[in-house]
């Protein structure tokens, strides 16, 4: 469960969080915590996803805790579904104040660099990384032009540690030096920008996949998982929300180009 009274944090701020729904489980996943912490917070959220049904449940959410949302369904590695994002916000509630990208997959057919895919290396980094630039290429000239926005871009661990998931490491990497190109091209311009970087997760992308993967029961994959973290348990999503709130609202308005850790100190140990 969320944390804290966040009330008018992100008032009369319009949002889009890519990824806002997220696949069936039994905890929150970073997208859909991102979108209901930001409605709580005063902002009005587009929350986008490739499956509409997913982003209208998300949605359902917010309005049953008196939040304001829409629904809207989009491909990020389309170009023309960024471009048509960006117009559905500023049609339902004003121009977009807030980007968070947050859409992120694992491909079948990623692994070391001596087994990975070439179709999963294509997908992973059009979908990873392609896709959150084309979002935030269809956002910037309009808060460039306006002075203001903040852009949130949620990275992974991995894109500091691993080995055995080369594509993914690789599309996350490129997030985090996509973030400081972002930030030192529109720092003058009043556009701020930064990412998360989550470590071990309790999210269900990460649970459900990997142990289905696997093929080894749920809680197993947790108290493993919960084992690797230097504070001995995982982070949810609502640790990455809390994060993403305070990088994109005005107490943060003199940070950009950060590269923000919310992995129980994976990081650190790491080096």
């Amino acid at each position: 469960m969320s944390l804290g009274d966040v009330t008018g944090r992100l008032a009369g701020k319009v949002a889009i969080v890519t990824g806002a729904g997220q696949a069936p489980g039994e905890t929150i996943g970073n997208g859909k915590a991102i979108a209901r912490l930001f409605a709580r917070a005063g902002a009005s959220v587009l929350c986008v996803d490739r499956d509409m049904a997913r982003a209208e449940a998300t949605v359902a959410e917010i309005l049953a805790e008196g939040g304001v949302a829409k629904a809207f369904a989009a491909d990020v590695s389309n170009p023309e579904d960024a471009t048509a994002m960006a117009a559905a916000a500023e049609a339902a509630f004003g121009p977009p104040d807030i980007l968070v990208n947050n859409v992120g997959i694992g491909a079948a057919g990623d692994g070391p660099p001596h087994k990975l895919t070439e179709d999963a290396f294509d997908r992973t980094l059009r979908i990873n990384l392609k896709g959150a630039w084309l979002v935030t290429k269809a956002v910037l000239p309009g808060m460039r032009e306006r002075g203001a926005g903040a852009i949130v871009n949620i990275s992974s661990l991995a894109a500091f540690a691993g080995g055995f998931q080369m594509a993914y490491e690789v599309s996350k990497a490129g997030m985090n030096r996509m973030t400081l190109s972002v930030a030192t091209s529109n720092a003058s311009r009043g556009v701020r920008c930064n990412a998360i970087t989550p470590g071990l997760m309790d999210t269900p992308m990460a649970i459900g996949g990997i142990a289905a993967m696997r093929g080894i029961p749920e809680d197993d994959l947790r108290k493993e998982r919960a084992a690797r973290v230097p504070m001995g348990f995982m982070g949810t999503g609502w640790d990455t929300a809390h994060a993403a709130l305070f990088l994109a609202s005005d107490e943060a308005r003199f940070i950009t180009g950060a590269i923000l850790p919310v992995d129980g100190g994976g990081s650190a140990r790491v080096g």
